[in-house]
């Protein structure tokens, strides 16, 4: 989805490219990057196990940057309607940029929500932009990196739910056939033991099946893999405490999202109650709703999504102020190989990161989407070619867009 803004580039303009690993194209020495504007903002949406949106930000000097906003509807066409306020911008002010867009677009709710989401994929595409203008990885425009490489924890599905040992079985099988040493799987599924599930109460059998799955799992993989629970903000109060008291023998990882994001002396109150691991934040916006989150002593890790809650520095903010409290963070990720290297580059370039989830393992041409190796044996190495480091493989882009899209100007 796009504007045409390509009228405004200055047809008089020259440019020199210079080879950089492939990825980018410098400007001549007496036009700098300061003196690059942005020209156009596009988007394509790719039918995967979520839709995701990419974005793609172009530059009079021949150079784009791609990034991915958080799945939901109404982000294209929030990010068409912000593209005039971004056109003839430098892209290297991605602080002010990001500012702009916030306070352009305070009429569309940009405090939280989808407004954000939208912000935080052209965000994620400025720092690819950047980097490339600049000759430098993104992680560098972050302040550098802790670690050459990143560790990432498998979202784990079976088609029996919740059965206990086909839960065994597959974090088996994903640790000994497809390398990792992190898993999740989902906790909220049916036992078929619920009378009521929109009233939040867990019965005893309920949390009795739960411990089961969470002692099967563990114990199978024991010290061979970490194992955290996700909960999908799906239980009352008292429902998650028995939980979470309840599998506190365990070697759980975390429990994620045991009760709903808005309370927060509800979510102060579980994480206070138990010896288990809590973790939440993938459902809070930007900066200020995870201050709040970490000054209430809600949460013992913290789970930002970088192309949802605001993008890749706002998320290096979180981690700082969460470095303060002495918490670590957890990348929530559902994205394509572009959201899931951007949350790579924050996980390097911050001292407290334990991992970044990928969802998509059994998703077979998740990788086909750009050029590069991302996950191999459970690990991102952070690529030191300029900005995320990645190439969109532009047929396969094409192959599985969204009915009714329409593909970048070029990829």
């Amino acid at each position: 989805m796009s504007r045409d803004y390509r009228s405004l580039r200055d047809p008089n303009a020259e440019y020199t490219a210079r080879d950089l690993s492939g990825e980018a194209m410098g400007v001549t020495a007496s036009r700098g990057p300061r003196d690059v504007e942005i020209t156009d903002v596009q988007t394509t949406m790719v039918d995967g196990n979520f839709p995701w949106t990419l974005v793609r930000v172009y530059t009079d000097a021949g150079v784009a940057g791609t990034g991915e906003a958080y799945w939901g509807a109404g982000v294209p066409e929030l990010i068409d309607r912000m593209t005039p306020f971004l056109v003839g911008e430098n892209p290297l002010d991605i602080d002010r940029l990001f500012e702009h867009l916030v306070q352009r677009l305070s009429g569309e709710g940009s405090v939280e929500g989808v407004t954000v989401t939208a912000i935080s994929g052209v965000e994620l595409a400025l720092h690819d932009l950047a980097g490339k203008l600049l000759g430098v990885p993104a992680y560098q425009l972050l302040g550098g990196k802790y670690r050459d490489e990143v560790r990432v924890y498998c979202d784990c599905h079976t088609e029996q739910g919740a059965d206990p040992a086909a839960c065994a079985d597959e974090a088996e099988r994903v640790v000994e056939e497809l390398g990792y040493d992190a898993l999740k799987f989902d906790l909220d599924v049916p036992s078929g033991l619920e009378t009521d599930r929109a009233n939040r109460h867990l019965r005893p059998g309920e949390i009795r099946h739960k411990a089961s799955v969470v002692e099967a799992v563990t114990e199978r993989v024991r010290d061979r893999a970490d194992v955290a629970f996700d909960c999908h903000w799906s239980y009352s109060a008292s429902a998650a405490k028995q939980l979470a008291a309840a599998i506190e023998e365990y070697d759980v990882w975390w429990l994620e999202d045991p009760v709903p994001p808005e309370n927060l002396q509800v979510q102060a109150a579980v994480t206070g109650d138990t010896l288990t691991p809590i973790a939440a934040g993938e459902n809070r916006y930007r900066l200020s709703e995870h201050r709040r989150l970490l000054e209430a002593g809600a949460v013992d890790i913290v789970a930002p999504d970088v192309p949802k809650v605001g993008g890749m520095r706002e998320t290096r903010k979180i981690a700082d102020l969460a470095h303060q409290h002495y918490v670590p963070l957890a990348l929530h990720n559902v994205a394509s190989p572009v959201g899931t290297m951007a949350s790579a580059h924050v996980a390097a370039a911050i001292p407290n990161a334990l991992a970044v989830e990928y969802h998509s393992y059994e998703l077979d041409w998740w990788a086909a989407l750009v050029e590069e190796p991302v996950i191999e044996d459970g690990r991102i190495t952070i690529p030191e070619r300029p900005g995320l480091g990645l190439t969109l493989d532009r047929d396969a882009v094409e192959a599985h867009m969204v009915a009714g899209e329409t593909l970048f100007d070029d990829a």
